[in-house]
């Protein structure tokens, strides 16, 4: 969400205009920068700390675009939070917080400062090497699969509301059955063998932790969670009193619900039991 033009921080020598902000943290960060939060981190060339980072995204007064890495998470997560109820936030981090100020931005931003130049890199007479960049997602791939996974996340009943029993792949990997006269569905006729993979893999996760921010859990109406797990290729997204979707790298634009059967519902225990819990 976007700040207020008077907002400013200082990068290099310059005030920043802030036009938005985002946390980069183990259990909150941009997935479409990657599979979990050192992936992320590294996107960006800032080292995983445990305590994580807030970015703030804005424009100096010539227009180039720059993202201020900064130390103080709840700072950033307070105006966040204010903004998506639609309330006035005034964001303005203290130098000492200021971790990196790098030329670019690692995300897509849709609102541009008034009174200063179009959003534009800093030149190389400003910086050195290449400005961030957001990532590609205008085909299917890793960026795209996860962001993908993010709508389902904010929009599960939307998406929970379009599946009907005839689409559910089974936890083992089949589907089903599907009525007499009634075509099987897409799922049993495509990533059967996927899905297997991904149950496997994330299965494996409960022995082996993965890297930090591979699994995480937020907040879901009455007692139940938003479980979020990704892999090398996948994504999976589920309810933890309820099905699983899964989406991956090699099935283009495909989304696979996944049924609870007897299998599903542990499975999701044990991932949310070891999942990264926003503070």
């Amino acid at each position: 969400m976007a700040g207020t033009e008077e907002e400013t921080v200082a990068a290099s020598d310059d005030a920043l205009y802030v036009l938005t902000a985002a946390l980069l943290t183990p259990a909150k960060f941009p997935s479409v920068l990657g599979d979990d939060y050192p992936e992320a981190c590294a996107a960006l060339g800032m080292a995983p700390l445990a305590d994580g980072y807030g970015l703030v995204l804005g424009q100096d007064g010539e227009g180039a675009r720059w993202t201020v890495v900064i130390d103080d998470v709840s700072l950033v997560a307070v105006a966040i939070a204010s903004w998506d109820c639609g309330m006035e936030h005034e964001l303005s981090p203290q130098e000492h917080t200021v971790v990196a100020a790098l030329p670019g931005w690692p995300l897509d931003v849709a609102v541009a400062a008034p009174g200063v130049p179009a959003p534009h890199d800093p030149g190389p007479d400003v910086v050195d090497g290449a400005p961030l960049s957001p990532p590609d997602t205008s085909v299917w791939g890793p960026a795209q699969r996860r962001m993908g996974a993010d709508e389902i996340a904010l929009r599960w009943s939307v998406w929970r509301e379009q599946i009907n029993e005839a689409d559910f792949l089974s936890p083992d990997g089949g589907s089903a059955e599907p009525e007499a006269g009634q075509d099987r569905a897409p799922g049993d006729r495509k990533g059967r063998g996927g899905v297997q993979r991904v149950l496997a893999e994330a299965h494996a996760y409960v022995d082996a932790p993965p890297p930090l921010g591979r699994v995480r859990s937020s907040f879901a109406s009455g007692d139940a969670r938003i479980l979020r797990a990704d892999g090398p290729g996948w994504s999976l997204v589920a309810r933890t009193d309820d099905i699983a979707f899964v989406l991956l790298d090699d099935e283009p634009g495909e989304v696979l619900p996944v049924g609870r059967g007897p299998k599903l519902p542990g499975l999701l225990d044990a991932l949310d039991r070891m999942a990264v819990r926003p503070s």
